[in-house]
């Protein structure tokens, strides 16, 4: 069987709810459109599913031409405005500096007001994969989430747990760990892996409920403490765009 797209994923505002799409455009920078914002806390520390499982089922749509920002809401409630940039301020992510530019409008406070904390919008000069470049893409095999689905005795691991831009079909389980250095064609696009996605208690929350309900990090150290690994409890890999391009579900993805 070739390897092909299985599907792809994104989302604009970092730590919402995931759009599965048919096509989008690769660049060094990562998927167009995803991870455009992200919320930080009153200290500037980003804001994510750890601190709020439920921030993953409000939905964000962001209009690129007319700059607007729209986010859906569990309730039924939309807020959407044109987006408008505040300051530069630095913010916290992954424990490293980040300089981004507050965004003004409506979205921090109906955010704040039902998670109870106050947070900020904030839009960096480039798009928040959490590796930065040498992560703008990342992948994983379908048959490695079957591998832990086996593994935790269930029949299915819901992809969206480890928000992953490409799933790819047609390899063996964790075979994608081996292509770490090599250039890999994805559709018209070309990447480097550099390194595993270490996984976080994000991965045991239900995508649909923001709640905890499966032991992925047992699972995944049950079988895979021992790999040899950039990061502990790994599954899938982040990768470099050496090329960018199109790339679209149903595309053969091809070690070079």
């Amino acid at each position: 069987m070739t390897a092909r797209i299985a599907w792809i994923s994104l989302t604009p505002v970092k730590a919402t709810k995931l759009h599965l799409v048919d096509e989008a455009d690769l660049l060094e920078s990562g998927v167009r459109g995803d991870r455009r914002f992200y919320f930080v806390t009153e200290r500037g520390r980003l804001l994510s599913n750890k601190d709020h499982g439920p921030l993953q089922l409000v939905r964000a749509e962001y209009d690129a031409d007319a700059d607007t920002l729209s986010l859906h809401f569990p309730d039924g409630e939309v807020v959407s405005d044109e987006v408008a940039r505040g300051g530069e301020i630095e913010t916290t992510f992954h424990k490293r500096p980040r300089a981004a530019r507050e965004v003004v409008g409506p979205w921090a406070d109906a955010v704040s007001g039902r998670i109870g904390r106050p947070v900020r919008l904030v839009e960096p000069e480039w798009p928040a994969p959490d590796r930065g470049r040498g992560g703008a893409a990342t992948l994983i095999a379908t048959s490695s989430l079957g591998r832990l689905a086996r593994q935790l005795g269930v029949d299915a691991v819901d992809s969206r747990r480890f928000r992953m831009n490409f799933g790819i079909e047609g390899i063996d389980a964790h075979e994608e760990d081996g292509w770490r250095g090599r250039r890999v064609q994805l559709g018209e696009a070309v990447v480097i892996p550099q390194g595993h996605v270490g996984r976080c208690v994000i991965t045991t929350q239900n995508p649909d409920t923001g709640c905890t309900d499966l032991d992925t990090l047992k699972g995944l150290a049950a079988y895979r403490s021992a790999a040899e690994t950039t990061e502990p409890l790994p599954i899938g890999i982040h990768a470099a765009v050496a090329e960018p391009g199109r790339v679209r579900v149903g595309d053969p993805v091809t070690p070079l």
